[in-house]
């Protein structure tokens, strides 16, 4: 399904986030050959960053963290003419660049550079990450917010201009950021809701210590644990921004159904990150078919018959709700990831016992047929195995 999306016509409505897998033209290129609808750059600044010290990410099946401190190979490099060739190759699908200056002047120098490079579709303007040292978060700071924005509207840039929000957690600040974002209307195309949920903390319970090591353990949370904060950012958005302004949702998506709940609560397109980055760019097909399913067995034809067409709660919707759980498969009510990790532990357990048994016999069929089985060596052999 084609989408109108900042005055592009986009073949989809799924696009790779900012951040895994985008830091050089020949990961970009492998997004461009899936099913994602267009290709973002790795968020860039001025001079080219090798980021925070390793480890500084990390997995789990319900979340990520991560502090990498924006490793990226500079602006330059991504507005060249051949990372941008070989970016794209033949897929035709529009590239946006994304930015992350140390300071509104690094942004301003680096919005200038994108605009006079040919081949960049937009820019996506990080504004949820410090970039003033003893200053919050520029997009928590409603007078930096207001400042950032009147300078990016002085520009006058013939690109489209998105900003990139970290979440809001009280409806009073949803209220201020969208009031500010709708006095530049005309400046600013989109929004891309919502970044990580900033300075989280996991310990290991083997070691006593955090999980990554910048910044004494904190790092941005991703991953399925975001989605019901990520989806509050698009639906009260798309409720208090001007209707010219684009959602772009994004946060713990990472099937077809998440991408129809964004899409329910009001975005325009989705971006995936935690998923591309733990699944590769294969995820983008996967994905994008799952979602095209979903469609066909709801009837939807066109994306606007669902965007922001969240019901609201009723007993009906409670009662299918209940009968729709009833036919999901039972897990664990206890243990959740725990659980799982039991289960994978056993399951390697029994794959090495068959292993180790299947050699055995091998070995007894081996020394057979050579008519000079050795039992003590075998078994000695077998032991030492099982060491």
């Amino acid at each position: 399904m084609q989408v109108q999306f900042c005055g592009l016509t986009l073949n989809g409505c799924v696009y790779n986030a900012s951040g895994p897998r985008t830091g050089s033209s020949d990961a970009l290129a492998k997004v461009g050959s899936s099913k994602s609808c267009a290709i973002l750059t790795k968020s860039a600044t001025l001079l080219p960053q090798n980021g925070n010290p390793l480890p500084r990410t990390y997995t789990s099946p319900n979340f990520s963290i991560n502090s990498e401190g924006l490793p990226n190979k500079s602006i330059d490099y991504y507005i060249d003419s051949e990372t941008i060739k070989e970016s794209v190759l033949d897929s035709g699908k529009p590239y946006f660049v994304s930015i992350s200056g140390k300071s509104l002047d690094d942004n301003v120098e680096m919005m200038k550079r994108i605009c006079k490079a040919p081949g960049v579709a937009g820019i996506e303007l990080n504004l949820a990450c410090p970039n003033v040292i003893g200053h919050p978060i520029i997009a928590y700071d409603m007078v930096q917010l207001r400042s950032a924005l009147k300078t990016v509207a002085s520009l006058s840039l013939p690109l489209p201009i998105g900003i990139k929000l970290p979440p809001y957690f009280d409806f009073i600040h949803y209220q201020k950021a969208a009031e500010i974002i709708n006095e530049y209307k005309s400046t600013i195309s989109y929004i891309v809701t919502m970044n990580t949920v900033g300075n989280t903390l996991m310990i290991s319970p083997h070691s006593g210590s955090p999980v990554i090591s910048p910044k004494g353990g904190y790092g941005g949370l991703s991953g399925p644990a975001v989605k019901p904060i990520a989806l509050a950012q698009v639906r009260k958005f798309s409720e208090l921004l001007d209707p010219s302004i684009d959602i772009v949702g994004v946060g713990g998506v990472q099937s077809g159904q998440d991408v129809y709940d964004m899409i329910l609560c009001g975005a325009k397109v989705v971006q995936v990150g935690t998923c591309h980055w733990i699944e590769g760019p294969k995820c983008f097909d996967r994905i994008v078919e799952e979602f095209e399913e979903i469609c066909r067995k709801n009837g939807v034809k066109e994306l606007e018959e669902i965007r922001g067409k969240l019901k609201e709660w009723s007993k009906k919707g409670a009662a299918l709700d209940r009968q729709g759980r009833k036919s999901e498969p039972k897990t664990s009510a206890k243990g959740g990831a725990k659980f799982q990790s039991t289960l994978d532990d056993s399951s390697f357990l029994l794959l090495s016992v068959a292993v180790v048994v299947m050699i055995q016999v091998l070995l007894v069929l081996l020394a057979q047929a050579l008519g000079h089985l050795d039992v003590p060596a075998v078994a000695q052999f077998m032991d030492n195995l099982k060491a």
